[in-house]
């Protein structure tokens, strides 16, 4: 009977503390744990002999739910905590993504020599790509002229050969690449000073005092024989050939071919030059050690090839930190190349030149335009872009000039279709002025001084200049032979744009043109 009523008692209590758990977690009770109670009447405490430790757990730490979660006071700060710890953020959150395209493209349009995407030459990239790793692998010694006019590609060919040749270790490590300019070392001193820095062989060198520029060639090739750099080919490129064939007794190239044709230490010597008559410019010693391997270039960008330039040059790489920033931004590009003025843009540019630069001057306004105000490329730009640079010098210049000036030189074109392009001189000019002045009774007439100031002025900005057996010093500056370098449409736009031109000027123009 005792038992039963124990069991009773004890079922009694544990379900009044369920009850009590429920309602105050119900209720968000903003209690602390120390004083929330549990009911525990008098009459069981010498009945029922309950654990310390679980009256402890009950009284002093914060209760649990069902599944695990803990009290309602802390519950919230875990839920807002638990998003950003399941989902990590990639990107930085100090990253910029306008800043780094900034930098990015601007990187590009920089780097004239390393265009994003390279289209053509691939043969005669293979071919010079050989023709330098046999000297790098076997020991081969060549030597080769690679041709072609400017902006053709010749140095980003020579470029990327000599990355592929860096991506093979085993070329790479032997090997050792000189490069040399004609427009910086103008003479075989210079030119043998910056080679003893790229070999980093100024401590062998040393206070040694040679006798001549080929004892010194050859003790630097020499001392590349010694120590960890024994038999390491070299190759030497030599951009502005032309120029090296400049020096005097052409020393450099001389000894540089000579080596290039002995069995000494293997080299590759590559000439890069626009000119096609470069073999003509070598002297008949330094000819005879040529090998007259030559290689042409020829600018073979079509139409289509020179719009996916331009796009390379502004669209963002796959690897692009924020991924959705470049997908809008190279949607933003695909729209703007398909735009009419774009288009026409980017073909009368390929009409006037088709090589690669002229792209880079075209697309730098719009890629420097670029900032959090403008932060995307538009066809505005790239019109922009294509008015400034195709700008006409001398019709700009013309809208500077006065109206005396300009009078001046409407009176300087007319006598040369007079003449039939012959040259003229002060007096002819004035005199044609005075003409003009006279049948137009509101024109103002100025004084011979003040018009000889224009004519000497029309001179300073070259506009006119003296013409070959003019005369010289001894001849009067009046009656000294002069000719027109402006061209009579560069006239007819100028007036046409020149601000405030009296009608009258506008007239003697169209029919001094005419």
């Amino acid at each position: 009977m005792v038992k039963n009523n124990h069991q009773e008692d004890a079922n009694s209590l544990r379900n009044h503390v369920k009850v009590s758990e429920i309602t105050s977690h119900d209720r968000r009770s903003n209690l602390t744990p120390t004083k929330r109670t549990i009911a525990t009447p008098s009459k069981f405490n010498s009945q029922i002999a309950l654990s310390p430790s679980l009256l402890e757990s009950r009284i002093a730490s914060p209760r649990k739910h069902k599944l695990g979660i803990s009290s309602p006071k802390k519950t919230p700060a875990k839920k807002r905590i638990a998003p950003s710890a399941a989902k990590p953020s990639l990107v930085d959150p100090d990253f910029n993504p306008l800043e780094e395209t900034q930098r990015i493209l601007r990187l590009r349009i920089s780097q004239v020599n390393k265009p994003p995407v390279i289209s053509g030459y691939e043969k005669e990239r293979k071919q010079l790509y050989d023709l330098m790793k046999r000297t790098a692998t076997t020991g081969e010694s060549n030597s080769l002229l690679l041709i072609g006019p400017r902006g053709c590609g010749k140095s980003m060919l020579i470029q990327r050969v000599v990355e592929d040749l860096h991506s093979d270790v085993a070329v790479k490590e032997n090997v050792q690449l000189v490069q040399l300019t004609g427009l910086l070392q103008t003479d075989d001193k210079l030119a043998l000073r910056e080679i003893t820095r790229q070999l980093k062989l100024e401590n062998t060198v040393g206070d040694r005092v040679f006798r001549s520029f080929a004892e010194t060639l050859q003790f630097l090739i020499e001392a590349l024989k010694k120590g960890d750099q024994a038999s390491k080919p070299i190759v030497f490129i030599l951009d502005e050939f032309d120029l090296f064939a400049q020096h005097k007794n052409q020393t450099l190239l001389y000894n540089l071919f000579d080596v290039s044709q002995s069995a000494q230490t293997p080299i590759c010597v590559i000439g890069v030059t626009c000119r096609l008559d470069v073999v003509e410019l070598l002297e008949k010693r330094v000819k005879s050690r040529f090998s007259h391997r030559q290689l042409y270039l020829f600018n073979k960008l079509t139409l289509s090839q020179y719009r996916d330039l331009c796009r390379s040059y502004l669209t963002l790489c796959s690897d692009f930190p924020d991924q959705d920033f470049a997908d809008t931004w190279n949607k933003n590009i695909q729209c703007l190349l398909g735009e009419v003025s774009v288009k026409d843009i980017l073909e009368r540019q390929f009409s006037l030149t088709n090589d690669v630069r002229g792209l880079i001057t075209l697309l730098t306004y719009p890629i420097c335009q670029v900032n959090a105000a403008h932060p995307r490329v538009t066809a505005a730009d790239v019109v922009t872009s294509f008015k400034l640079i195709s700008t006409d010098t001398k019709s700009a210049m013309l809208h500077g000039v006065s109206t005396l000036e300009l009078c001046l030189i409407i009176a300087m074109k007319h006598l040369t279709d007079i003449y039939d392009g012959e040259p003229f001189n002060f007096e002819m000019v004035y005199s044609e002025y005075q003409k003009f002045a006279q049948r137009r009774s509101g024109m103002q007439v100025y004084e011979k001084p003040v018009v000889m100031k224009a004519y000497e002025h029309l001179q300073t900005l070259e506009l006119i200049k003296s013409h070959a057996g003019g005369g010289g010093a001894q001849v009067q500056k009046e009656y000294k032979l002069m000719s027109l370098l402006v061209h009579p449409s560069q006239i007819l736009d100028a007036i046409q744009k020149y601000p405030g031109c009296p009608t009258e000027i506008k007239q003697w123009a169209s029919q001094s043109i005419c």
